[in-house]
């Protein structure tokens, strides 16, 4: 009897465990939520501006109520999705300075991801896979399938990163952010900015795989400097303007 545990001991020990259990399941869910808004984003399923509706979202991804305003918190923390108290959840918009302050952030990053990996594209696989990546980005631009253009872009990167072996580096690169501008611009360009733009990875892919880290850089700082040309030439209602 002594080594018995005390009524009701074993009930509080359950009890803890499954609100632990509780709180990873909809961690669980609100993951699965940020993951598919983000993929949708990609696709084209959501656009920037596009209000969320919360019964349709939680009927088509098979998620609770509470899941979903866990997801949707945590993409507003990142600056995927506005919240607003009365009018609900909407994909963000990014006005014409914020795209030119993602770009300012986004740039050196990048280019170290070149840099990096030119100096560590030493093998054939390596080589190959940085061409594969260019030339699938090529392929999605020339089919406009905006989509998939979206997420061969972050491959393209992600391949950068691999590449390079920095693991960091993609973390810290805003790329989720960055395709929200891209989904935002990619309807509205015109043919010449949207090849302006697509030709650019084939250029860095080409000094990667050479190894020549300077030229990759460079291959970069002229990508950006032409994204930033094309931002510049869009017309002000390709972007909310928050003044108003």
């Amino acid at each position: 009897m002594a080594g018995r545990p005390r009524k009701g001991t074993e009930l509080r020990g359950d009890t803890a465990t499954g609100d632990e259990a509780a709180e990873s399941s909809i961690g669980s869910a609100a993951d699965k939520v940020a993951d598919a808004i983000i993929r949708g984003i990609r696709s084209g399923a959501f656009v920037p501006g596009q209000h969320l509706v919360e019964p349709d979202l939680t009927r088509r991804l098979g998620i609770s109520r509470g899941s979903l305003r866990e997801a949707l918190k945590h993409l507003a923390a990142a600056g995927i999705v506005t919240l607003n108290r009365f009018r609900g959840a909407y994909i963000a918009s990014l006005d014409r300075k914020s795209v030119l302050d993602l770009l300012e952030v986004l740039e050196p990053l990048a280019r170290l991801a070149a840099r990096l990996a030119a100096e560590h594209c030493d093998t054939d696989e390596k080589r190959e896979m940085m061409l594969a990546a260019a030339n699938a980005t090529d392929e999605a631009n020339r089919s406009h399938n905006r989509g998939q253009y979206l997420e061969c872009r972050r491959i393209f990167y992600s391949t950068l990163v691999k590449i390079g072996g920095n693991g960091e580096l993609e973390r810290a690169m805003p790329l989720t952010r960055t395709d929200l501008f891209r989904a935002q611009v990619e309807a509205i360009q015109s043919e010449k900015q949207r090849n302006r733009h697509a030709s650019g990875y084939n250029k860095i892919a080409k000094a990667v795989v050479e190894g020549n880290a300077s030229a990759a850089d460079r291959a970069v700082q002229r990508h950006f400097d032409g994204t930033r040309e094309t931002i510049e030439e869009l017309p002000a209602d390709a972007f909310p303007n928050f003044s108003s």
